[in-house]
C-alpha cells in the first residue's frame, strides 16, 4: 500500500446489568486497530453519567486493567482515530464528550463533513466556541443545540444540515444510537451477543467480543439500541448507497464482511480478474504485505505462475501511512519490510498491490527487490488508478499527490522503477466488489454529491487561523 491514510473505528455496545461493557469496547476497538492508531478512547455511561477516557497512541497502550476498572456502566462507545481532519493531538481524540443544558452525549465519528468550515463560521458568528479543530464536534454541537427532549430528533435535525460522510456511534446516559450518511459511504453495522447488542464499523469487532453480524446499518437510518433489541429511524435522506470502494480495496479487514462478501473473497477475486486483463511473464507472484496478499493469491491461482512470500514483515512496526508527515512514513517502509534474498534473486517478478497513491512506497520496495538479485519487476495493482481526491474521510488531500492524476500509466511506471505496469479496471474492480453501488470517485471523479475544488484535512484548523487573523 503505498501511502493512503486510514479514516476511523467505531464501536458501541449496550448489555445487561453484567456487561461490563468498557472491556467489551477494548476489544472491539482492538479488532478495529488497523483503522487508526493515532488514539484511543472510550465513554461508558453509568445509567446517570457519562465517563470517559481517552489518549494519544494505540488501545493497548491507552487502556490496562486499571484504567477499564475507573469505566464501570453496562454501555459504552469507543474510537480508534487516524486524523483525517483536524491535527493529531490529544485534544482532538475521541469519543467526544459534550454536556449540555438538556443532558450529556458521546460521541464517536468515521468519516469527513465537507461542508464543516461554513457550518463553524456560522455557529461561531451565533457565539459557539469550539474546544477541537475536528469536524466531528460540529455534529456533537448541532445534535445537543437541537435536543429538547427528544435524542433521536435531535439527531435527525443535525442530519437535515451536515454534508459528507459520516457513522457515528451516539451515546447518552440512557441510549445507544447509531448514525450512517444519506449515501452509506462509511460503513456500520448492528451485531449481537447473548446479551448485547452492538454498533461497529466492520464485523470483525463483533467476532473479537462473541458476537456475530445482524446487518447493515442502511444509508440515511438512525437506529437506537437497548439490550431488548433495536429500534429503526427513517431520515427521508436516504440515496441509493454508495459505500467507499477502498473498504473492500483496503480498509476492511480480511475477515469482515460487507455487503455479502469477505473482504478477503473480493480482494482475491480482484486479483484473479487482474491476471486476466494483466498477464505477465514471471517466475514467482510477490504480494505487497499485507494489503496485497488476497489479490496476489488470486493472481497466482489465475496465472498459474506459483505464489511466493518475497517480504518479511516487522508486526511491531505500525502501518507506514499513520505518520503524518510523509518522511516518517518513508522511513517507517524500510523498519516494516525486508526482502528475503533467497526467495527473489535471478526471479522475475510479478508484484502485487492492492493500489498506488503517491509512489513513494512502491518505489522503495522495487529497489529494494532489485538490489536482492531481483533481475525483472512487473507492478500488477489490483485497483485503478487514483486520480482524484477523496472529501470523505480518507487522507488524498491534493490531486498533486496522487502520482497517477498527472502522469500516464507509461510515465508512473517508469517514476516507480518498474519493468512494466497495469492496473485492474474500474470495470474490473466493480465486478470483484459485486456491483456498481460503490463511490469510486477517487478512480472515476464522479462524487456523489458536490464536494470543495480539493479537499483538505486542516481545513478547519486554518479556518481558525483566518477568523483569529482578521
Amino acid at each position: 500500500m503505498s501511502g493512503l491514510h486510514e479514516e476511523c473505528g467505531v464501536f458501541g455496545i449496550v448489555g445487561g446489568p453484567q456487561t461490563r461493557a468498557a472491556r467489551a469496547t477494548y476489544y472491539g476497538l482492538y479488532a478495529l486497530q488497523h483503522r487508526g492508531q493515532e488514539s484511543a478512547g472510550i465513554a461508558v455511561s453509568t445509567g446517570n453519567e457519562i465517563l470517559h477516557h481517552k489518549a494519544m497512541g494505540l488501545v493497548s497502550e491507552v487502556f490496562d486493567e486499571k484504567r477499564l476498572a475507573t469505566l464501570p456502566g453496562s454501555m459504552a462507545c469507543g474510537h480508534v482515530r487516524y486524523s483525517t481532519s483536524g491535527r493529531s493531538l490529544v485534544v482532538n481524540a475521541q469519543p467526544l464528550v459534550v454536556r449540555y443544558r438538556g443532558g450529556a452525549l458521546a460521541l464517536a465519528h468515521n468519516g469527513n463533513l465537507v461542508n464543516a468550515p461554513s457550518l463553524r463560521a456560522t455557529l461561531e458568528q451565533e457565539g459557539v466556541i469550539f474546544e477541537t479543530s475536528i469536524d466531528s464536534e460540529l455534529i456533537a454541537n448541532l445534535v445537543a443545540r437541537a435536543d429538547t427532549g427528544n435524542i433521536v430528533e435531535a439527531v435527525l435535525s443535525a442530519m437535515r444540515v451536515i454534508r459528507g460522510a459520516y457513522a457515528l456511534v451516539i451515546m447518552t446516559p440512557d441510549t445507544l444510537i447509531g448514525v450512517r450518511d444519506p449515501d452509506g459511504i462509511r460503513p456500520l453495522s448492528i451485531g449481537r451477543s447473548e446479551d448485547s447488542w452492538m454498533l461497529a464499523s466492520e464485523s470483525c469487532a463483533f467476532d473479537a467480543v462473541g458476537g456475530t453480524l445482524v446487518r447493515d446499518v442502511e444509508p440515511g437510518e438512525v437506529v437506537t439500541l437497548n439490550r431488548s433489541g433495536v429500534m429503526s429511524h427513517l431520515s427521508g435522506l436516504a440515496r441509493p448507497e454508495r459505500l467507499c470502494i477502498f473498504e473492500f480495496i483496503y480498509f476492511g479487514r480480511p475477515d469482515s464482511v460487507m455487503g455479502a462478501s469477505t473482504m478477503y473473497v473480493v480482494r482475491k477475486r480482484a486479483g484473479s480478474l487482474l491476471a486476466r486483463e494483466a498477464p505477465a511473464r514471471g517466475d514467482i507472484v510477490v504480494p505487497v504485505p499485507d494489503s496485497g496478499i488476497s489479490a496476489a493469491v488470486g493472481y497466482a491461482e489465475t496465472s498459474g505462475i506459483p505464489f511466493a512470500e518475497g517480504f518479511v514483515k516487522n508486526r511491531y512496526v505500525g502501518r507506514t501511512f499513520i505518520q503524518p508527515e510523509q518522511a516518517l512514513r518513508a522511513a517507517g517502509v524500510d523498519l516494516k519490510l525486508s526482502v528475503l534474498v533467497d526467495v527473489v534473486r535471478g526471479k522475475r517478478v510479478v508484484l502485487v498491490d492492492d493500489s498506488i497513491v503517491r509512489g513513494t512506497t512502491i518505489l522503495r520496495l522495487i529497489r529494494k527487490l532489485r538490489a536482492a538479485g531481483a533481475v525483472a519487476i512487473d507492478l500488477r495493482v489490483a485497483s485503478p488508478p487514483i486520480v482524484c481526491p477523496c472529501h470523505f474521510g480518507i487522507d488524498t488531500p491534493s490531486r498533486g499527490e496522487l502520482i497517477a492524476a498527472g502522469l500516464d500509466v507509461a510515465a508512473v511506471c517508469q517514476k516507480v522503477d518498474a519493468d512494466s505496469l497495469a492496473y485492474l479496471s474500474i470495470r474490473g474492480l466493480r465486478e470483484a466488489v459485486g456491483g456498481n453501488g460503490s463511490c469510486d470517485a477517487c478512480f472515476s471523479g464522479q462524487y456523489p454529491m458536490e464536494v470543495p475544488d480539493e479537499g483538505n484535512k486542516l481545513g478547519l484548523e486554518q479556518a481558525e487561523v483566518e477568523h483569529a487573523t482578521k
